[in-house]
């Protein structure tokens, strides 16, 4: 229930418990709360008990808690029917991007190669080293102190 309060938060309510009710009182503020819990939790646990009394037999493993949707969704998905546990299990995002890198090395080796073998003097040597390709591993170099750097759009 109180699963995100931590340690700190927990000293400070209980201070200002202390200073609210005072010493004498909070035994008994304390009493009065745990009782109202534990009569509402009864009262809830008998409302659970009634309605899956009248759905009947066919919704005897019925969950209440299968109506939060998240539950609901992960309950679905755990599922092994649809079979996407295999679909997840197949899914290795390191792989994926091990042969995306591969694929832009392997595009960058074809691109200076081919250039190089057609012979052409009118290429620069620093248009040539990049091939036009960028490479996404590498951290780009700092700008030199006159160039102004790239525009981006989005960040703004």
């Amino acid at each position: 229930m109180f699963n995100d309060i931590g340690p700190l938060e927990l000293v400070t309510l209980v201070v200002l418990a202390v200073l609210v009710f005072g010493p004498e009182k909070l035994p008994k503020v304390i009493q009065d709360v745990t009782r109202t819990i534990r009569k509402i939790r009864e009262f809830s646990e008998s409302a659970k008990a009634d309605i899956r009394e009248e759905l009947g037999p066919e919704f005897k493993d019925f969950e209440f808690e299968d109506l939060n949707p998240k539950t609901f969704i992960r309950k679905q998905l755990d599922n092994d029917e649809l079979g996407l546990k295999e679909i997840r299990n197949g899914f290795d995002l390191k792989k994926e991007m091990a042969e995306v890198t591969d694929a832009v090395h392997g595009r960058e080796s074809e691109t200076s190669s081919s250039s190089s073998s057609s012979g052409s003097s009118s290429s620069s040597p620093s248009a040539g080293s990049t091939g036009g390709t960028v490479d996404m591993t590498k951290k780009r170099e700092k700008p030199a102190p006159d160039e102004r750097p790239p525009f981006d759009a989005d960040a703004t």
